[in-house]
């Protein structure tokens, strides 16, 4: 198992190296694919970035399941590889999640993202894709995709007052996070 590289790692600040469409399909890159499942599948994510393994690589994963007890989500993702991403903004109004991460272990943050975007990339079979993503995808996207851009979800916490520690998180912040989506 490939250990994850954490906050503080210089890897996880480097824009990752594009993946030549070439060799999309080489064995390295199917065995740094499998690593990531794996990884994502052994921490327990949603998804996972080459570079959160140690690898300066453009090659995302995610996936979501809507039985994923630690999120209230309707709609799920198949697993999805993401290789050499580009991302537009369609619609640049904002949504807040608070957004935990494998690399920066311990903490939750508030983060605002924008609500629409349209991601480009190639897949595993080096074929070009096109997905739209809103809501909740569109974030996790942002947020998989940024360690590809040398950034973490910290980044982008407007207010710091809005990180915390996940226990702090469910005990004092969650339940009254909640009531507010529901108004």
């Amino acid at each position: 198992m490939k250990n994850l590289s954490r906050m503080g790692n210089p890897i996880l600040r480097k824009v990752a190296e594009i993946l030549p469409t070439h060799e999309i399909q080489n064995e390295e890159t199917q065995n740094l694919i499998a690593d990531l499942i794996e990884a994502m599948h052994h921490y327990g994510g949603v998804g996972i970035a080459a570079p959160q393994i140690g690898v300066s690589k453009a090659v995302a994963i995610l996936e979501i399941e809507n039985t994923n007890p630690r999120y209230k989500i309707t709609n799920s993702q198949p697993l999805t590889i993401v290789i050499n991403p580009k991302i537009t903004i369609l619609d640049s109004s904002t949504q807040g999640f608070w957004e935990g991460c494998l690399s920066v272990p311990g903490l939750r943050g508030y983060v605002e993202r924008p609500k629409k975007i349209q991601v480009d990339f190639f897949n595993e079979k080096a074929e070009p894709v096109s997905i739209v993503a809103e809501g909740f995808l569109a974030t996790v996207f942002q947020h998989e995709l940024d360690h590809l851009f040398g950034k973490l979800y910290i980044d982008h916490i407007k207010d710091s007052r809005l990180l915390s520690f996940n226990e702090e998180f469910e005990q004092f912040i969650k339940h009254e996070f909640e009531k507010t989506l529901e108004d």
